[in-house]
């Protein structure tokens, strides 16, 4: 058995401790236990899980994993932290704010010979399932992927960071990408901010990625998708999946641990996470500049 430990109870933070209190039979999530919570606030037990310091969670030798549910800003300290204390770590996207911070994290968990997991549920999700079906064996001509959003909380870092999920997307579906321009507009005064990303695929295809956000604007994705055969406006209909994506990301961090996932996909995870990583950076770079 893992012994596990959430920082953070928001939203994720007390998801993670349900899925852990109630895991998938016959997954490899029934090899984890929950064995406290850590928060900035002095809080009851929750969900009959009781608060620790997080010294004891980094002394503690029957913790062995620490999921990092805290906003974006204070993800790399925590990672750092435990990985420090020889704890295998699963951490929100992103897990820093900058490429070279993360890439020095992977190099210390291996060194460390621990697990360094970035959760990317927007890949678990039936509708990019569906999407990735839809896009397979076509060849894109040119693309548009717009969301928009409300407003952030402030430490959720710079957009092209907090929004790394639609980055994400974009990588998993058409392979490698590098920036050529990215604008930002910013009304401070109405907490209103647009983030514009042009890229470009391996094979020259241009792709845009815009990232809205303001006051009642809606949470969504709109796609624009030319191919050489069609062109895809709607993210395809999917049924609700059968279990649920936290769940998911919970068995692929478990399969880890239990040494059920070959080197290869690690790697392969591992060089798309950083580039992704790269990509915010140089798009962060160049509204900035």
């Amino acid at each position: 058995m893992f012994g596990a430990v959430v920082v953070g109870i928001g939203t994720a933070g007390w998801v993670r401790i349900r899925d852990m209190l109630a895991p998938l039979p016959g997954s490899p999530a029934e090899k984890l236990n929950v064995k406290g919570f850590i928060s900035r606030r002095s809080l009851d037990t929750q969900q009959g899980v009781s608060q620790i310091s997080l010294e004891e969670a980094m002394s503690r030798e029957d913790i062995h994993a620490a999921f990092i549910c805290t906003e974006n800003a204070s993800h790399e300290d925590y990672v750092r932290s435990f990985l420090q204390s020889g704890k295998h770590v699963c951490v929100e996207y992103p897990m820093t704010m900058s490429y070279k911070a993360a890439a020095e994290l992977w190099d210390f968990a291996q060194e460390k010979g621990v697990i360094l997991h970035e959760e990317h549920i927007e890949l678990l999700t039936e509708d990019f399932k569906e999407l990735k079906k839809e896009v397979e064996g076509k060849i894109l001509q040119e693309g548009t992927l717009h969301f928009t959003g409300g407003v952030l909380k402030p430490g959720f870092g710079f957009q092209a960071f907090s929004g790394i999920a639609r980055l994400t997307w974009l990588v998993e579906l058409f392979g490698e990408l590098s920036v050529t321009a990215a604008t930002m507009e910013e009304d401070s005064g109405t907490n209103y901010s647009k983030l514009t990303a042009k890229l470009l695929t391996s094979d020259n295809r241009p792709l845009t990625w815009v990232e809205e956000r303001g006051p009642g604007l809606p949470r969504a994705k709109n796609i624009n998708f030319q191919f050489d055969s069609c062109t895809l406006t709607q993210i395809p209909p999917a049924p609700r999946g059968a279990v649920g994506i936290f769940m998911q990301d919970l068995i692929q961090f478990s399969a880890k641990l239990a040494g059920q996932v070959s080197p290869e996909e690690l790697q392969r995870e591992k060089t798309r996470i950083l580039h992704c990583l790269q990509l915010a950076e140089r798009i962060q770079q160049l509204c900035q500049s």
